[in-house]
C-alpha cells in the first residue's frame, strides 16, 4: 500500500474511535485465476456507527500476475 492514508475520522457519522477487524479461513480474498490459499482481508471500522471504513488484502503480492 504505497499510497495509502491514514483514517482518523468516520465519513458517516464522524467518530474518531477506530477499530481493525478481518476476515479469515474460508472468508479469504482468492486471486481469481490462479491456485492460492489467498489472504486474509483488514478492515478498518468505526466503533461507534459499524460503517467500513476501509478494507484490503493483508498479502498483496498473492494477487500478482492475475490481470
Amino acid at each position: 500500500m504505497n499510497q495509502s492514508t491514514i483514517a482518523t475520522e468516520c465519513p458517516k457519522c464522524g467518530g474518531k474511535e477506530l477499530g481493525q477487524g478481518k476476515h479469515n479461513g474460508y472468508a479469504a480474498m482468492h486471486p481469481d485465476n490462479k491456485l492460492s490459499f489467498g489472504s486474509d482481508v483488514v478492515y478498518i471500522i468505526c466503533t461507534e456507527c459499524g460503517f467500513i471504513i476501509e478494507s484490503y488484502v493483508k498479502k498483496p503480492e498473492k494477487f500478482k500476475g492475475t490481470l
